[in-house]
């Protein structure tokens, strides 16, 4: 099996030892992705457009791969509050409008840089 190391620059820069995805096979995993503007650094602190760019930087890392949305199998969403739950909901429904992928969706105590959300998938390619 193939191991292929993804980077792009329309997701933001990883703050870690870490890729910002890799692709094994015909599998895509990206790292988790905070709401971050890749061009400008600034992180989203509105549950709605931070939603909106986690899932912009999680779409533009499958892109890199031959990847997109719509071939997403499974998404796991880390939340700081989850009164922000239905409100994140309304946003990802938008980016999966037919056949979402199976989620999970858990409260954490804290997010690198204190973000507010933190959006990670596994697609196949």
């Amino acid at each position: 099996m193939t191991i292929k190391t993804l980077h792009t620059t329309q997701a933001p820069a990883a703050i870690g030892p870490y890729s910002q995805g890799i692709q094994a096979g015909n599998l895509v995993f990206t790292s988790g992705q905070l709401p971050l503007n890749p061009q400008t650094g600034e992180l989203a602190d509105d549950i709605r457009q931070a939603t909106s760019q986690s899932l912009d930087n999680v779409k533009n890392i499958l892109e890199s791969a031959g990847a997109s949305l719509d071939k997403v199998v499974k998404v796991v969403i880390f939340l700081r509050d989850m009164n922000d739950f239905a409100a994140m909901n309304e946003v990802y429904a938008t980016y999966f409008p037919s056949n979402p992928p199976a989620r999970s969706a858990v409260q954490v105590a804290r997010l690198p840089k204190d973000a507010i959300i933190e959006i990670e998938a596994i697609a196949i390619v």
